[in-house]
């Protein structure tokens, strides 16, 4: 079966390449395999973790074999996979770290990880300010990030094309473009602060001190805004991203924010520049990932784009420099939330997905950038999220590929989500696709309760 002219993935679960080697609840992934293909997707998207395909403590050994029997397993079931790379860890359900060897460099130097301004350490992903520093045993973070990308490429030649069709790589925590501006520890899909700074490892001090004396103002360069809230505060709470008379419209502000937000824009194109170099022949899609953080966009300042690096405000396009650096990479642009509905957002926190999204959208469209779409969560009853979607991927919208739903799962197959997501994929596939005309044995593979999706073998993971 085909899909329509997006092509609709569906991601695994995140711990589904087991570290032990094998798949995790193998058979009733295959069963949802077979679900997907029968239900018209056209393939998975498999998150492959830094510390999974590098499970000892020595930096030379890869081990893809896990990962290699899930590619397997899509293959057979007919189905396409959109690799991901995750240069990050996960504080998420179930925890992922770095890699023992990275940490082992963090727990000798915490400074190499972002670092907020009480001293608290980000541990799922290295500061932008080393990526170029000999901080892991004498060797610098994007040689090892380019390791990674060519081992991958070594072990999976024979995929490329054929089954595996695209590479998401990770430009930061939860593999999006942004600093961890979320406190440490916190489920980002949960956190809808104003967010903090994060500029305070030594590396990050020193580069802004550098760029402050190179501009003659050297006193702006010993700190981030001394005056902006805490992660859970509100944008009045403190003067800095008050809508009137705010600092964040000053001299000093502006001097900030175009630096933080250039040091995000520089770290997304090393990263994206080593994959195209390493992917740039094959024939699949590379692509990264950029966050949709709506929350407070109902303010001038936009907090929660500013504290994550993107110096976006009321009349300032912080966009455009992003996706004309993917468009420099030939890279398409990851973009979650079109599941999101502005009426749906709390009042309270000024939400505006929608504006937002069209915003990154529109920037996308500028600079030739073709998109790709993503759900921020399951899709709930009544929710209007399955409507949405279709909105913002329909033949008419022809900015937007492909859109991958996050993400298979217990909760994925539970009687509650199961009918919901079996009618959206049936309304999106071509009119030839109808389940009534399928063998009556095929029928029964898109019961969440048949056969070998056993309750004990749906335990599987959800984001």
């Amino acid at each position: 079966a085909q899909t329509g002219p997006v092509e609709l993935f569906v991601g695994l679960p995140m711990d589904v390449a087991s570290v032990r080697g094998g798949v995790n609840h193998a058979k009733a992934i295959a069963a949802g395999l077979r679900a997907l293909k029968l239900l018209g997707a056209y393939g998975v998207e498999l998150p492959i973790f830094w510390a999974a395909a590098q499970p000892g403590s020595d930096p030379a050994q890869f081990d893809w074999a896990s990962h290699a029997a899930v590619v397997e397993m899509a293959r057979a079931a007919g189905l396409r996979v959109r690799a991901t790379l995750c240069l990050h860890g996960s504080n998420r359900r179930p925890g992922v770290p770095l890699p023992e060897w990275v940490a082992c460099a963090a727990t000798a130097d915490p400074d190499i990880l972002f670092t907020d301004r009480y001293g608290r350490h980000h541990e799922e992903y290295l500061s932008f300010a080393v990526d170029e520093l000999p901080v892991l045993g004498g060797r610098k973070p994007v040689e090892a990030f380019e390791d990674f990308f060519r081992s991958f490429r070594s072990a999976f030649a024979d995929f490329f094309g054929s089954t595996i069709t695209g590479i998401t790589v990770s430009l930061g925590p939860n593999g999006e473009l942004r600093y961890p501006s979320f406190p440490p520890a916190t489920e980002g899909h949960q956190f809808t602060g104003v967010g903090e700074f994060q500029c305070y490892d030594k590396y990050m001090l020193a580069q802004l001190k550098q760029h402050a004396e190179q501009s003659g103002q050297p006193l702006w360069g010993l700190s981030g805004p001394h005056d902006a809230p805490g992660y859970n505060q509100s944008p009045d709470s403190t003067n800095f991203f008050r809508d009137n008379g705010g600092s964040w419209e000053t001299p000093y502000a502006d001097f900030f924010l175009s630096w933080y937000s250039q040091q995000l824009v520089n770290h997304g194109d090393r990263i994206l520049s080593i994959a195209s170099n390493i992917f740039g022949e094959l024939p699949v899609e590379i692509s990264g990932k950029v966050p949709l953080l709506h929350w407070w966009r109902g303010t001038r300042s936009h907090p929660a784009e500013l504290t994550a690096g993107f110096y976006n405000t009321d009349g300032r396009n912080g966009y455009d420099a992003v996706a004309k650096m993917f468009a420099r990479n030939s890279c398409a642009m990851v973009i979650p939330g079109m599941d999101l509905l502005d009426r749906e957002q709390p009042r309270e926190l000024r939400c505006s997905p929608e504006s937002l999204l069209s915003e990154i959208v529109g920037s996308c469209g500028k600079h030739g950038v073709k998109v790709l779409g993503e759900n921020s969560s399951l899709v709930r009853a009544p929710a209007g999220g399955f409507d949405q979607i279709k909105a913002n991927i329909s033949a008419g919208n022809s900015k937007v590929k492909s859109f991958t739903y996050n993400r298979m799962g217990a909760e994925f197959f539970s009687p509650e989500h199961w009918p919901q997501f079996t009618a959206f994929m049936r309304s999106m596939v071509h009119e030839g696709m109808d389940l009534d005309d399928l063998p009556s044995n095929e029928k029964g593979m898109l019961s969440p309760s048949a056969g070998s999706a056993s309750r004990k073998e749906r335990e599987m993971q959800a984001v």
